[in-house]
């Protein structure tokens, strides 16, 4: 089991012996104290609660020392430190959870948010200097580093022994995510980006009523507004006692929580599909989903769940939805044949990676790894030169047969039917063995939502993250990394029906496509496009 003990504290990870380079950097004497960060803009009036942070060699006497800015000089109080030292004139406002020892200092500079130079003396000896510039509002800037979110996560990638597990997909599936929560016998923490699947209403407002503890936790601004039908979910779920929060505002952390999972008890369900309709609902999507009996990603799960549902910007849904302008929406109603049952299988091993802490490293460290094969389902790539697409031709130039079959639905054909052509050529001129290939649903689905990977036929990768450089830097996202042959076997099953199609066609898709997209434009027009930093909504 994997340790749960993951650093939350604002600036756990700063650390000592950096070397003098040019502006925004930092001086550290290897024997003294050094300046690890700065918290220059807070959300208050005067900008109160400003700090400078410390790394101080153990017996330090701080009153030895003096920090000044180009107008103000400040000694520091007579105390005999070590390790982190919070400094500021107003310890009241330093944040819950900061890490160190928080010392009152009289006079401390005030922070320019402009930029400023911030210089650690012991008498007329400099000991450290640092310099930043612009300041964002609510951010901690670290040396070396630069600037985050005040109450940003810095996950490590944690790894358990797996366990049983239950491959799924969808649309062929959609009981598997209800049946999870009505096992529930001790909480339910239900992480997603949009909800409106009355099922899974229904069976949390169950689940509450026979003392689970369940927790909701969904994005408050998805791509095209709040939809009325997400609202009346929510309010129902609200009104029956479900403690349900949502994740917004100008302070938020992420720019989308995009995450799509659950805790149930000791197990872990994480799928590539949103808590609606056209979703686990199974009335659109192509989606893959696994439920993990293993406490260990469970707990690890647990603890980002408990991070984001205390986090700065989140907002009990009562007091967000007040006064809130509700959008449109409107309900998947299509229904589909079951062609792939769910099925128990062993999973030898699985890693939580977590975006935008360590998701695109995690990915593209197995993505680098592969040896033989690599079998990628995405709705979209973040173009030609972006981080996966890099890592997709590296393996092909390793001798890797990779294949990439993207969604051809009507909002992003077109792209990618261009980012298809393009790769495809590059592959072909370079004698590559990659291909791309827009999926051809054959009635078996109507569009692609997955977002996953098998690699050597051994490896599975399934969550929330598009691969795109925006949806891994800047929202949060869970992917459980998952190795074993009975799940990449189950999820190799499908990718072949799927990468076949109802016919299938490799690109280039030529005259076809225009008379297609000039059809859709006509059916479609004044429709709302819903998407985010690279069609992350869907």
């Amino acid at each position: 089991m994997p340790s749960v003990a993951r650093t939350l504290t604002l600036v756990s990870l700063l650390v000592l012996g950096a070397v003098a380079t040019p502006a925004g950097s930092v001086a550290v004497s290897p024997d003294g104290p050094g300046i690890v960060a700065a918290y220059p803009n807070p959300v208050a009036d005067g900008d109160r609660g400003e700090f400078v942070v410390l790394e101080v060699p153990p017996g330090t006497d701080l009153g030895a020392f003096a920090l000044a800015d180009g107008e103000d000089r400040a000694m520091l109080p007579n105390r005999t430190v070590d390790g982190r030292v919070v400094l500021t004139a107003a310890p009241e406002r330093v944040p819950n959870g900061t890490e160190g020892s928080i010392l009152a200092v009289s006079g401390f500079p005030s922070l320019s948010n402009a930029g400023e130079t911030l210089v650690l003396r012991r008498g007329n000896r400099t000991v450290a200097t640092v310099r930043y510039a612009d300041a964002p509002e609510s951010e901690l800037r670290q040396w070396p580093g630069g600037w985050r979110p005040l109450d940003a996560t810095d996950f490590p990638i944690e790894t358990s022994d797996g366990g049983p597990a239950t491959a799924f997909v969808l649309p062929d599936a959609p009981g598997v995510p209800v049946e999870t929560i009505e096992a529930a016998e001790e909480r339910v923490l239900l992480a997603g980006y949009t909800f409106a699947d009355r099922r899974v209403r229904r069976a949390l407002v169950a689940a509450e009523r026979r003392g689970v503890a369940v927790r909701v936790l969904v994005d408050g601004a998805p791509v095209g507004g709040l939809p009325r039908e997400m609202a009346g979910e929510l309010d129902r779920l609200s009104d029956t006692g479900v403690e349900v929060r949502v994740v917004g505002g100008p302070h938020a952390r992420y720019d989308f929580h995009h995450a799509k999972y659950a805790v149930v008890d000791g197990t872990a369900l994480v799928m590539t599909e949103n808590w609606k309709p056209a979703g686990t609902g199974g009335r659109s999507s192509r989606g893959w989903g696994v439920r993990l009996r293993d406490p260990g990603t469970a707990s690890v799960l647990a603890e980002t769940f408990r991070a984001d549902f205390r986090g700065r910007a989140v907002r009990s849904w009562t007091a967000f939805r007040r006064g809130r302008r509700l959008e449109p929406g409107g309900r998947s109603n299509a229904t589909y044949g079951t062609r792939f049952d769910p099925e128990p299988v062993s999973v030898e091993s699985a890693s939580v990676l977590v975006a935008p802490d360590n998701a695109e490293r995690g990915v593209i460290e197995r993505l680098d790894a592969a040896e033989e094969s690599m079998s990628v389902v995405q709705v979209s790539l973040g173009g030609l030169d972006g981080p996966f697409t890099a890592a997709l031709l590296r393996a092909a130039r390793r001798g890797v047969r990779v294949r990439v079959l993207l969604s051809g639905a009507w909002y992003v054909r077109e792209e990618n039917g261009r980012f298809a052509d393009a790769l495809n050529e590059r592959a072909n001129s370079r004698d590559l063995p990659l291909s791309v290939r827009l999926a051809d649903p054959g009635g078996r689905f109507e569009k692609v939502h997955a977002k996953g990977a098998i690699v050597d036929g051994e490896t599975v990768l399934v969550g929330s993250l598009n691969w795109n450089a925006h949806a891994a830097r800047e929202n949060r996202e869970v992917v459980l990394a998952l190795r074993g042959r009975e799940i990449a076997d189950y999820y190799g099953r499908v990718f072949e029906a799927d990468w076949k199609g109802g016919g299938g066609s490799n690109l280039p898709v030529g005259v076809l496509v225009a008379v297609v997209l000039a059809a859709l434009g006509a059916v479609w027009a004044g429709r709302r496009i819903d998407f985010e930093g690279g069609w992350n909504g869907y």
